[in-house]
């Protein structure tokens, strides 16, 4: 198997581990300030990659690294994750993930700008053409929602893009467990800030989808999906392989639709197919 088909299964594991996330999120900020799960998920997961690190005896990133990986902590280490967490408490993950098929386009124009990537054309009209789509499908069958959580999700798409187009050019020369391992390990202070600082007064009694929300999102959502994702990104291309992110919100709304019995309209067929249409064309021309 060559490295570039190495890159879409990659990519295509970390996509559908990524599926979960919103949905687990929505669970999660039912029981929890979304401010104290996004700096306890943060350092559940850097502790985790504390371990690893040492295990492994990864050795450390070069100076030259760090504004790469700093720019990874802002981008998926809190970025996305406070403000998807902000935004899932006034509209259901259906209506949320919608927005996660923008997060390619972002992705695929970050590459080109900090990895100096260059697809063609035909390309661009694919990655194009699937935004389009899951727009579309939005104003259809995403259903009404209010101009707060819209505006938050947006913020998220466009520092996540950023945070992965920086991780996955730096996993070429470090790898793609071992980028959002010390990307979290860097984070940990901040992230023990946040977590003390938002720590709820009374104490918490979390239901069992809470824990195992709190724990996807954590090892899942935060390290486990990444590695794959990173690796994706390095050998298929940022560009490419970021278009598999135009299926996640369809996987998304069918785990969300399982766990959480949000209802998901008819348009969700037609715009899957299509979808699935546009990700053919660009893995063809990038």
């Amino acid at each position: 198997m060559d490295k570039r088909t190495q890159g879409w299964l990659s990519g295509f594991i970390g996509m559908v581990v990524f599926s979960g996330s919103l949905p687990a999120t929505r669970i999660a900020v039912q029981e929890l300030d979304p401010m104290f799960l996004t700096g306890v998920r943060a350092v559940i997961a850097g502790l985790a990659a504390v371990v690893l690190l040492l295990v492994a005896r990864a050795r450390l990133p070069a100076a030259s690294d760090m504004m790469a990986l700093l720019t990874v902590s802002v981008g998926v280490v809190f970025g996305f994750p406070l403000f998807t967490a902000l935004a899932l408490q006034s509209m259901p993950s259906t209506q949320a993930m919608i927005f996660i098929g923008l997060l390619p386009a972002v992705t695929a124009l970050a590459g080109a700008w900090l990895g100096g990537e260059r697809p063609r054309r035909a390309f661009w009209a694919c990655s194009l053409a699937g935004s389009v789509i899951v727009a579309g499908y939005a104003l259809v069958g995403g259903g009404p929602t209010g101009w707060a959580g819209p505006v938050l999700m947006l913020i998220a798409i466009g520092v996540c893009g950023l945070g992965y187009a920086s991780g996955a050019i730096l996993s070429r020369r470090l790898g793609g467990w071992q980028v959002v391992s010390w990307a979290l390990v860097i984070s940990l202070p901040v992230s023990l800030v946040l977590a003390v600082s938002h720590m709820p007064i009374e104490p918490v009694v979390l239901s069992l989808p809470g824990w195992l929300s709190l724990g996807y999102v954590s090892f899942f959502s935060m390290l486990i999906g990444f590695v794959f994702w990173y690796r994706g990104l390095a050998y298929g291309g940022i560009a490419a392989v970021g278009q598999l992110q135009l299926l996640q919100p369809f996987f998304g709304l069918a785990i969300a639709a399982t766990l959480l019995h949000e209802p998901v309209g008819w348009p969700l067929l037609v715009a899957s197919l299509g979808v699935i249409a546009c990700v053919a064309g660009a893995k063809r021309y990038a």
